[in-house]
């Protein structure tokens, strides 16, 4: 194995911190960032929505669960995906679409905490600053994760509770504010709801509990990895649940849809308007920055280990442009990039949906592996995989055909991304083989 590895320790992160890392992913991205963009969708039962995205979550976790259960490790998605198809065009092209999709996450979040931050202030929230401050929120994630795996560590411990906490008194004042009545501000609960609306906004509500696979990549730096890996993803699961459903009562009791909808975009800070006036949008605001900062270190931290991984396997290339530092520096350097990428030139809705797409078709290539090939090594419930399998084509089909109705050019463009990331991977590999460093000078040692 390259040198790069002698950076995961073993046994480093405790079960209380893997939660705190999976929590932190997200709950930085889901809540502040999706609520209104679900809300669009499904109406008024947007809080449903989380609900069932939560169901099917469970499910999904089920492959990783087991998967990662006999064979912890530092890979994690890739390993599984390895152990299913091998070093297949298959298994680096659904791993880079895992990659992305969570680069496309840090993107989202990056601007959340860009368009939160701009409601302290009179500037309209198509602002350019809104991609200035996210850029900047990803620049500041990179320093920090350069400074190693304790201090990620230490702030994520911190950071979750700071805004967990913050959360929660944000919902239990909103839910007081209207009087514990748990009931729509909107007349009609169905209001602006259809059936294929409502799985999209699934489809989107999913983006908010996917944070739970990069618990799957701290592997073996678990302490008992295999009894704790899992355990970390349900503790992380049901956690985010609450929340979500605090918060979505909070907002919907508060908020009219149509409300929700015009500022779905900072959603939370608007909902917190009419409970308690200025300080609750200064408040909601100061959790929102916090939130959003912590998920993107989680999540920068966790995708360029999924990179360095990859490149580890053979199943990515790499350079070094004549960078110091070793294989995971390097690709955390490429992650940032393309996330600030990503946050200056698309907006939230348009970023949600491509990471809604290329996770959820990760996905399906996962359970369908473990479901043909790994199943009876590890133990998994056929008929779990395949209820997983079914749940996750009918929300990602239709997700593609509401949005496709409204905003096409985003379908084909995460349809040309898809295809190319298999093409590409099918070329690299069969004209590379294992052999495919052609870096002069490169070594995996920094």
């Amino acid at each position: 194995m390259s040198s790069h590895n002698e950076d995961y320790e073993k046994g480093s992160l405790s079960l209380a911190g893997t939660v705190a890392m999976g929590t932190g992913v997200m709950i930085g991205a889901g809540i502040f960032a999706l609520t209104g963009q679900v809300a669009e969708y499904a109406g008024s039962l947007f809080p449903l929505a989380f609900i069932v995205a939560a169901i099917i979550s469970g499910f999904s976790a089920y492959s990783y669960i087991k998967v990662s259960n006999k064979y912890p490790s530092a890979g994690g998605i890739a390993m599984i995906l390895k152990k299913a198809y091998g070093p297949s065009a298959i298994t680096g092209g659904a791993a880079l679409l895992m990659a992305f999709s969570m680069i496309i996450n840090e993107s989202l979040v990056a601007r959340t905490f860009g368009t939160y931050t701009l409601q302290l202030f009179d500037v309209q929230e198509n602002s350019i600053l809104v991609p200035i401050l996210a850029i900047g929120l990803i620049i500041f994630a990179f320093v920090v994760n350069v400074a190693g795996n304790k201090v990620i560590g230490s702030v994520s411990k911190v950071t979750a509770v700071l805004k967990i906490g913050g959360i929660l008194i944000f919902a239990l004042v909103a839910l007081w504010a209207a009087g514990f009545a748990f009931q729509p501000a909107s007349a009609d609960v169905t209001e602006n709801a259809s059936a294929s609306g409502f799985l999209a906004g699934t489809a989107l509500a999913i983006l908010a509990y996917k944070g739970f696979t990069t618990i799957t990549n701290s592997g073996d730096e678990v302490v008992d990895p295999n009894k704790n890996v899992g355990r970390a993803i349900i503790v992380s699961l049901l956690i985010c649940l609450v929340i979500y459903l605090l918060v979505c009562y909070a907002v919907g009791s508060t908020l009219t849809v149509e409300q929700i909808v015009a500022a779905k975009d900072y959603a939370l800070a608007e909902a917190a308007r009419p409970a308690i006036g200025q300080y609750g949008v200064w408040f909601t605001v100061g959790i929102a920055i916090i939130a959003t900062a912590s998920g993107l270190l989680a999540s920068v931290f966790a995708v360029s280990r999924m990179l360095a991984m990859l490149t580890d396997m053979n199943l990515i290339p790499h350079r070094h442009f004549g960078m110091p530092g070793n294989i995971q520096k390097h690709t955390l350097v490429f992650t940032v990039i393309a996330a600030g990428l990503l946050a200056a030139f698309f907006d939230l809705s348009r970023i949600a949906s491509l990471g809604a797409i290329f996770y959820l078709v990760m996905d399906i290539i996962i359970h369908w592996g473990v479901l043909k090939v790994l199943r009876k090594d590890v133990g998994a419930n056929p008929l779990v995989v395949i209820t997983a399998i079914i749940l996750d084509v009918v929300v990602l089909l239709a997700f593609i055909w509401i949005k496709g109705s409204d905003d096409l050019q985003i379908i084909i463009i995460a349809g040309i991304g898809i295809v190319a990331v298999f093409a590409y991977e099918r070329f690299f590999l069969r004209h590379n083989g294992d052999d495919n460093d052609n870096d002069e000078g490169h070594t995996h040692n920094g």
